[in-house]
Formats: C-alpha cells, structure tokens, sequence
C-alpha cells in the first residue's frame, strides 16, 4: 500500500486530485485541510460523493488542520508522497490575508520540506502561474522564460512570489540533497465544484446565467485566459509525481481553450440558453480599491507533454456544460 498525504485535500482541486488517486487501489489517502476555502462538507465527501464502492472509503481518512498544526504537534506516520496543494486562493480572498500570505505560504512549505528529507518521501508542490508575472511576450509563459516582478505591491504579487520563493527553496535543495520534489504551475483551473466566492469567473457566470442575472464582465473583458478542466489538471500531476523530474517546474494548462473573458461569457450564454445580459464592471466598486485583475497569460506545455506523456483533453465547452451541471444539481438541493 502507499501512503499519500494531500494537503488541502478538500478544496476545489484537492478533492478531484483525491478522487484520481483513490482509483489506483494501491493508494491510501489521508487528507489535511483547515476547510477555510473548502467547496464541499468533508463528511458527504468521505461517505463517498460520486462513488459507488465503499471499497474507496477503507483508503481515505483525513485531518481536519492547518498544514503547521500536523506537522508540528502530531506525530506522523511515513508517507511515501506529498502533494502540496494548500494555499489561500482566488483574488478576492487574497485581498483580507495580504501581509500574512508569504509567511504562511513559506512556513508550511518548510515544514513539508524537512519531513520529506527525512523520511524519504517524493514531493509535488502546487505553484502558480502566477509566477511569470503576466509580462512575458503576449502572455505566453514558458518555464525557462524569466520570471518577472509586476512593479506595483498587491496581495496578489504577495501570493506569486510566495509560491516562487518556495519554488527556488525547493529546488535550490533538490541540488544540495537527496530531495525529490517536482512543481506544477496550473493555469486557470476550472470546473465541477469551483465557487464563485473566490473572485473565480467561471462559476460567477454559471450562476449568473441559471439566475436570469446580468453577466458581470470586470472592465471591457479582454483579459485572455487558458481554462483548463480540474480533472486534466489532477490527471496531470498524478503524472507529474510518477514521471516528473526532480526539481522541474512544469506548467499544467489547455492553450486549446484560450479565450478572452468576454468570449467566455458569450460562450457561457449559448450553452446554457440564458437570456441574461453581458454588462461591465470595475471591480474595484464590489471588492474595494486593493483588488488586482490578474495579467494575460496562457502557457507554454510542451514539457509535460514529452516528459509526462500528458495531454489537456476537455475543450472549453466541455468545461462549461460540467460546471452548469454541477451548479444547476446544487441548486437543486
């Protein structure tokens, strides 16, 4: 059997990369998570949404805390991987953490780090794509380019040179030990069971459309973006961790499904029928003058596709119908 820890094990993509694990029946997950940004109730979770064996629920058990707290004060058992996934996220819940994120985002990343050294456990560590600033040429981000700082303080340049400070620590030790860590930089992660809380834009559509509410474009809607399915993006860092090479950064995405904010909210229109209208927004009158829209940007994949044998499959309109299907099923309820 091999022992898994996923922290952040119950958000939004915690729970389909804990999903895709538990069908390889070698696996036992435990899951860590406070639930501060926790799309689902655990329990419901771990009784088996979307499953239909109970076998599934003997190899699942989770902590309810933070990363520092298990580490610090349980006494662990060995794992054999770590995938690293929680972190305060979305732009809007950034905002009320600013000041606080790098610590705590450097601390648990350093607490994960020093039991892996001294277990022998194999590490993969959620970053951001984030960390190229969204100033690269046309938004295109490929992992040799450079690594750009925006000029202007914001919670969200907090959160991305948080997640970089981490990557180089991480990698800094994969050079010096025997440490075997791998990073995976997601790009606009979307799907079944993300919410529009957050400040996420998919699921704030969805739930605009089913209403008959306006469609809340912020400003004019030509922020480019790459929605990527949740489930590609948990297919692909289940890769990463079996075939990903130490001390990569790999970026996970669907360049396929790049599209402006507005051409999503057209798309979101058609194929949920809504009559809804499209209107403009600045955003800073709903989340305050501190709030920062995030750069263009959409990634370079060619490293996973030849290191991980890995491929984005679900188009954009696949994303939609499962994210209005998903939101019309919970209104339902």
């Amino acid at each position: 059997m091999k022992r898994i820890l996923v922290t952040g094990g119950f958000g939004f993509i915690g729970t389909h990369l804990v999903e895709e694990l538990l069908l390889n029946p070698i696996n036992h997950v435990t899951v860590v998570d406070d639930l501060s940004t926790s799309p689902v109730d655990p329990d419901a979770f771990i009784t088996g949404i979307g499953w239909t064996h109970s076998e599934y629920l003997s190899r699942l058990d989770a902590v309810i805390t933070t990363v520092k707290k298990y580490f610090r004060q349980y006494t662990l058992p060995h794992f054999d991987e770590i995938y690293h996934l929680a972190s305060v996220v979305g732009p809007v819940m950034l905002i009320e953490r600013g000041g606080k994120i790098l610590k705590n985002m450097v601390g648990d990343t350093y607490d994960i780090l020093e039991y892996c050294l001294q277990h022998g456990t194999r590490l993969l560590d959620f970053s951001t794509g984030e960390v190229y600033g969204g100033l690269n040429s046309n938004g295109m981000c490929v992992e040799e380019g450079s690594m750009i700082v925006p000029p202007k303080a914001s919670a969200r340049l907090e959160y991305a040179v948080g997640k970089l400070a981490c990557e180089i620590a991480l990698k800094n030790t994969c050079n010096l030990t025997d440490l075997h860590a791998t990073i995976v930089r997601p790009f606009n992660a979307t799907g079944p069971r993300q919410q529009p809380g957050g400040g996420f834009v998919l699921p704030r559509f969805l739930n605009q459309a089913i209403a008959g509410e306006p469609l809340t474009v912020y400003w004019e809607g030509k922020g480019v973006r790459t929605f990527t399915h949740v489930k590609d993006i948990a297919s692909g860092v289940v890769l990463m961790m079996e075939r990903g090479h130490r001390g990569y950064a790999y970026n996970i995405g669907n360049p396929c499904n790049k599209c402006t904010v507005l051409e999503l909210a057209h798309k979101v229109l058609e194929i949920s029928g809504s009559k809804s209208e499209i209107i403009f927004v600045d955003p800073r009158t709903l989340w305050g003058p501190l709030f920062e829209e995030c750069a263009d940007k959409y990634p370079d994949v060619d490293r996973a596709i030849v290191d991980l044998n890995w491929h984005p499959y679900r188009t954009l309109d696949t994303i939609i119908a499962d994210g209005l299907a998903y939101v019309q099923a919970r209104r339902k309820d």
